[in-house]
Formats: C-alpha cells, sequence, structure tokens
C-alpha cells in the first residue's frame, strides 16, 4: 500500500501552482491586477515541472520498496539513478521553456538532450547500469568475500554507483568498474553461509603405501588449528601416477580470512608427520638432454638429443 505522507509535500506544491495559474485572471479581473507577465508564467511552468519529478520520484521510491525480494535489501542506487533523471528532465524542459519553445517542444527537447548526453557518457550509464543490476540480483553483499574472475579477490566494502570496492587479504584497495564485474564469474566464499571447504594437494612417492600415506595425512589434518572438526576433515586419494600417489587433504573453514592462516598451519603438521615418519615426497623424473656440441659423440652410445629418464 502506498504511504501518503511522502507525497503530501510535492502534492501541495503542484496544488498551489495549479491554484496560482487558474485564479490569476479572476485575481487580476476583480482587483485590478496585472496578470503574470511571460517570465512569470516560465517560473510557474518550472517550478510545475520540478513539484512533478518531485512527486514522481515519490512514488517510484514506494513501488520499488514494494517490488523488492524480502530477504534484500532495498537497491538505493536504483532509486537515485531514476529520480536525478526525473530532475534532469524537469530542470531541461524549463530551460528551454525559458528560451521560447513551447512546452510539448521543450519536453521533447530535453528528451534529444538527456539521449546526446547519455551517449556521451554511455561507458558511466553502462556501469551504472550494471550497478543496479548488480543491487537487484545481489550476487554479493557488503562484507562478503569474494573472487571476481581475472579482476581480483577480498571482501567487498563498497557497492557504488559505477564500480565496487574490495579489500584485499593485504590490506589494499581494489576498485572494479560494475560493468567488468557483472560480466565475469563470481565466486562468493560467505554465501549461503559463511562457513566453506577447501582443499589441498600432496604427492607422496610408491615407496609409502597409499593407505598408510593417507591415515598419516589425515592425523596431521586433524592436529592444525583454525580448521573445524565438525563436518570432520577428509583425506582422498585423487591419482596413482608414474611418479607417485597424489592426495587431496579436504577441510572446512568457518572464515574465508582464516585461509592463509590454515593453509600454513597444515602445512607444517604434515611436514613435521613426514619428518617423523621418514617419508619423502614424490621424487619428478630428471631427464637429461644429451647434446651433440662441436661435432663430440654423445656417450654410452645413445643418439644425439635423446633424454634420459634418471629415477
Amino acid at each position: 500500500m502506498i504511504r501518503l505522507r511522502p507525497l503530501i509535500a510535492p502534492a501541495l506544491l503542484l496544488l498551489g501552482i495549479a491554484g496560482i495559474t487558474f485564479a490569476q485572471a479572476e485575481v487580476g479581473r476583480r482587483f485590478g491586477i496585472a496578470p503574470l507577465g511571460r517570465n512569470g508564467r516560465n517560473a510557474l511552468q518550472m517550478a510545475a515541472y520540478l513539484g512533478l519529478a518531485w512527486l514522481l520520484s515519490r512514488i517510484f521510491g514506494q513501488l520499488l520498496a514494494r517490488l523488492r525480494p524480502q530477504s534484500r535489501p532495498l537497491p538505493k542506487l536504483l532509486g537515485d539513478l531514476v529520480s536525478a533523471l526525473l530532475f534532469l528532465t524537469a530542470i531541461v524542459s524549463g530551460i528551454l521553456l525559458i528560451l521560447g519553445h513551447g512546452a510539448g517542444s521543450a519536453l521533447a527537447g530535453s528528451g534529444v538532450v538527456l539521449a546526446l548526453f547519455g551517449f556521451a557518457i554511455r561507458n558511466v550509464v553502462a556501469d551504472t547500469l550494471s550497478g543496479i543490476a548488480l543491487g537487484l540480483e545481489a550476487p554479493f553483499r557488503i562484507g562478503d568475500w569474494v573472487d571476481i574472475e581475472g579482476l581480483g579477490r577480498g571482501r567487498v566494502v563498497e557497492i557504488g554507483w559505477r564500480t565496487t570496492r574490495l579489500l584485499t587479504r593485504d590490506s589494499t584497495y581494489v576498485i572494479l568498474p560494475n560493468s567488468q564485474v557483472s560480466r565475469q564469474r563470481i565466486v562468493n566464499y560467505s554465501a549461503p553461509r559463511s562457513e566453506f571447504r577447501a582443499q589441498m594437494e600432496i604427492k607422496l612417492g610408491h615407496a609409502t603405501p597409499a593407505a598408510e600415506g593417507a591415515d598419516l595425512l589425515h592425523k596431521a589434518l586433524r592436529e592444525a588449528p583454525l580448521i573445524r572438526q565438525s563436518p570432520a576433515p577428509d583425506v582422498r586419494i585423487q591419482a596413482i601416477e608414474p611418479d607417485g600417489v597424489r592426495y587431496a587433504l579436504r577441510y572446512w573453514l568457518g572464515r574465508f580470512d582464516h585461509e592463509w592462516e590454515c593453509r600454513d598451519a597444515i602445512w607444517r603438521e604434515v611436514d613435521a608427520a613426514l619428518r617423523r615418519a621418514g617419508i619423502p615426497l614424490a621424487q619428478p623424473p630428471v631427464a637429461l638432454l644429451c647434446a651433440r656440441e662441436g661435432g663430440a659423440t654423445p656417450g654410452a652410445g645413445m643418439p644425439a638429443g635423446v633424454p634420459v629418464d634418471l629415477r
């Protein structure tokens, strides 16, 4: 339901202007007062345009509040943009009217001026409209930790008219145009809830049986601080490859900004466990390239340019 209180002031302004316009002729006839001149009429029409823009902006704000999703805040950016366009149209129409154009031609002329102005600032308009879309869809909110593919990763601290500002974990700002943000893949680590699962990978040599390696890594993983014990962390065998067995250490975190500290703690626990057990990491094969230099013949009867696999 539309609330009437915010509409009282602009409605009274329009009623006052209408009353003055229709009463001026009668007042002049009865009391011998000259009617308003051209400048006076133009001033009244300018005030009427502004009053109408004021009234329409209030009505649109209430309609927008009724149409918004229940779980999302009102995108103030959209209401501000519509209000600015309404008042800009009223001002341009009033100026054209003062310059001698009729009311209809003034409105048409204001549309042309706005179109030219919009073309001149099309990049700003694209960023602004993208900001409105981000406000309506709400893929992230203030305080969320996000990763915007190819642009930046950090905590959202501001969603403005043209830009979105992120605060990285290095305490630096990343300011991104909204038009670029809306075109990229966005990963929100704070939605639908703040906790999320991360994983790390490590490869051990074939000298360590896969089950024994997984059990050792799981014990080390459970000793790491900051990770959640419910849901419990686990270790999965990713693949058995020629140079070793690749494991995935999966764990849950309560906050994204703890990720670096948690990874450091996990690697420390894993390193200590491997050293106590005397288990080395997988060693990649070393390729030795036998090349012919200065006419010398490669040793051991091997042809030139053949890689030798040394394990």
